[in-house]
C-alpha cells in the first residue's frame, strides 16, 4: 500500500489519519461519558486530565491531516447523482468542522473553569478564555452538544459508507480500509 493517495484510493497515511482520529473520538466520547464512573475524586482527576490530553491529540491530528490532505489530494470521486455529492460534501466539512470543535470547546471550558491545561503532563497550553465560574455550564452544555451533534452527523457518513459497500456494492468503502484490496470489477475512481 503506498503511502499517498493515487486517482483509486486513498494512501496509508490518509487511511491511518481517518481511523486513529475515528477509534480518539468515539473511545474519548465514551471516555467522557463515564467519567462519573471515575469513583475517588483523584482517579477523576486523572481521567479528566487523559480526556483532555487525547482531545487535544485529535485536534492535533486534525490540523496535520489538513496539512496532508493538501500537499496529498484525493481520489476521484465515484460518480454519483448531485445531490448525493453535495450530501457527501456538506457531511465531511461538518465533520472536519466539528471535530476542531470540540475539542476547542474542551479547551475552552477548561480555560473557563479557571484549570491548567496539560498535554500528558508534558507541557501545559495557554487558557483560551478569562476564568468566569459562571459560565462554565454554559461552556459545559457547548462541548457536549457538540459531542452529540457530532454522533448525529456520523450516522449519515458511517450510513453512506455502509450503502456503497453493501447495496451499491462499489469500492468507496474499501478504498479507505487498511488492508483490504478493492473489488475488481465494481465501480471505482473513474472507471465509469
Amino acid at each position: 500500500m503506498s503511502l499517498r493517495s493515487n486517482r483509486r484510493q486513498w494512501g496509508a497515511v490518509a487511511k491511518s489519519f481517518h481511523w486513529i482520529t475515528a477509534l480518539l473520538i468515539i473511545g474519548n466520547g465514551i471516555f467522557g461519558l463515564c467519567m462519573e464512573l471515575a469513583g475517588s475524586p483523584m482517579r477523576k482527576i486523572n481521567w479528566l486530565a487523559l480526556h483532555k490530553s487525547i482531545g487535544l491529540t485529535v485536534l492535533a491530528l486534525l490540523l496535520l491531516r489538513v496539512l496532508w490532505r493538501w500537499l496529498d489530494g484525493r481520489p476521484q470521486e465515484d460518480p454519483a447523482p448531485r445531490w448525493q455529492k453535495v450530501a457527501a460534501h456538506a457531511v465531511h466539512g461538518l465533520l472536519f468542522l466539528l471535530i476542531a470543535a470540540l475539542p476547542l470547546s474542551g479547551w475552552w471550558f477548561n480555560s473557563i473553569v479557571g484549570k491548567p491545561l496539560q498535554f500528558f503532563k508534558l507541557f501545559n497550553l495557554p487558557a483560551l478564555a478569562q476564568a468566569n465560574r459562571d459560565m462554565s455550564p454554559v461552556a459545559h452544555a457547548v462541548h457536549e452538544y457538540l459531542f452529540w451533534f457530532l454522533v448525529l452527523v456520523l450516522v449519515p457518513h458511517i450510513a453512506g459508507a455502509l450503502k456503497h459497500h453493501l447495496v451499491d456494492r462499489d469500492n468507496t468503502l474499501l478504498r479507505m480500509l487498511p488492508f483490504r484490496r478493492l473489488r475488481n470489477g465494481a465501480p471505482s475512481q473513474g472507471e465509469h
